[in-house]
């Protein structure tokens, strides 16, 4: 998730990455490593629908991407392992011949090896993705058996150098492996194990003859995951892309909400003339309760920042938001300093840690309902340490 957010092209250096897995080795005597004997009780969720989710709800962003390559089944299973609650595993976008894989964009320059394989040096190119110019390898110009040559690495290496040693280990996993792994797990757990796949770009592979949510919506009923409380929730960046899944599938549904500024893509291309910041007023919020269960907006459109970058007041969005029955899993706290509110920084290495634990703290105590994290074991030790007050 997330095409929206600003972490590219950050460099520096400083101290290595203190802790590397946190604390969440320190979770003694739990089921599941990084899960305190305190939470585990809350947390035997799935058969009860997203409702049933504990709260706040700690989702690992792409996995646990602030330690392996993001969207691996190595990053997905760690962040399952440190305790996550639900884990955002598939970015969705799909290959020439029609199979959905995991990646943050169909641009797969950044997150692959594809650049080292000289066989597809002839199909770098540039195109326009969603009205920006974009250069590279894309996933929709290479065949499913042709990707499985690649394999993945570290998206952010400057802010995460660390992650470099895990280039090269794991490949693009497909949505279908995706789920076997989610069956595997949820067995081994006894207990249902929640993703959280979002479509990427779905107008933008419509026009290419490659719709999102049809494709999405067949393998979810091919694996019985399309029910109300099918332990899958789908999200998009683009309203009518949700409302086309509501007709195709029982799962809940998020509307992903960036800057407020913006217009998703889809209003651009219809003509619709309304912001985020029209979206997030108690009429929008209306709408989008009428064919999604909620919302997953940018923390900014929570706390507002002032023009240092600090935290300052919340809006009123979660109230309003609760309002109309939407539950909130705003993205996405990271560690490193320059993901970080000003206030809540340490230093001004890009790859050293500041006071997630205070940022947590504060964004919890607006009353989401949850949180996208590409730090999962930070994530679950700040909320035990809020739940305890």
């Amino acid at each position: 998730m997330g095409t929206q957010e600003s972490n590219e092209g950050l460099n520096g250096t400083g101290p290595g990455r203190r802790a590397l897995l946190g604390a969440a080795v320190l979770g003694a005597g739990g089921a599941v490593l990084g899960v305190p004997a305190t939470a585990r009780a809350d947390e035997k969720h799935g058969g009860g629908g997203y409702k049933s989710l504990p709260k706040p709800t700690i989702i690992g962003h792409r996995g646990a991407s602030g330690y392996r390559p993001e969207h691996t089944l190595g990053s997905y299973q760690l962040a399952l392992d440190m305790g996550a609650h639900v884990i955002e595993a598939g970015d969705l976008v799909p290959t020439k011949d029609g199979h959905l894989v995991c990646r943050h964009e169909p641009e797969i320059g950044g997150t692959t090896d594809v650049s080292a394989h000289p066989e597809f040096a002839s199909r770098k190119t540039t195109k326009l993705l969603d009205g920006v110019s974009t250069t590279g390898w894309f996933t929709e110009d290479f065949t499913l058996a042709e990707l499985k040559t690649l394999r993945a690495k570290e998206r952010i290496p400057a802010n995460r150098p660390h992650n470099t040693l895990y280039d090269g280990r794991w490949e693009i996993p497909t949505f279908e492996e995706v789920l076997r792994w989610r069956e595997e797990q949820s067995r081994k757990r006894g207990k249902q194990v929640w993703i959280y796949p979002e479509l990427k770009h779905p107008t933008y592979f419509r026009k290419l003859g490659l719709g999102l949510e049809e494709r999405v919506a067949k393998v979810l009923r091919r694996n019985g995951l399309d029910k109300k409380n099918s332990p899958v929730i789908v999200q998009s960046f683009e309203p009518t892309s949700i409302q086309r899944l509501n007709k195709l599938i029982g799962n809940p549904l998020v509307v992903l909400l960036s800057a407020a500024n913006t217009r998703p893509w889809d209003f651009v291309e219809t003509g619709d003339p309304r912001t985020v910041a029209d979206l997030v007023k108690p009429a929008g919020l209306k709408e989008m309760a009428s064919y999604a269960q909620g919302i997953g907006p940018t923390l900014d459109l929570i706390i507002l920042k002032d023009a240092s970058g600090n935290l300052t007041t919340p809006t009123t969005l979660v109230r309003d938001a609760h309002a109309e029955g939407l539950i909130l899993h705003p993205y996405t706290m990271r560690n490193e300093n320059p993901f970080l509110p000003t206030n809540f920084r340490k230093g001004t290495d890009v790859d050293g840690y500041g006071d997630p634990f205070g940022a947590f703290r504060t964004y919890f105590a607006t009353g989401i309902d949850g949180v996208f994290t590409d730090n999962p074991d930070t994530g679950i030790l700040a909320r035990e340490d809020f739940l305890k007050r």
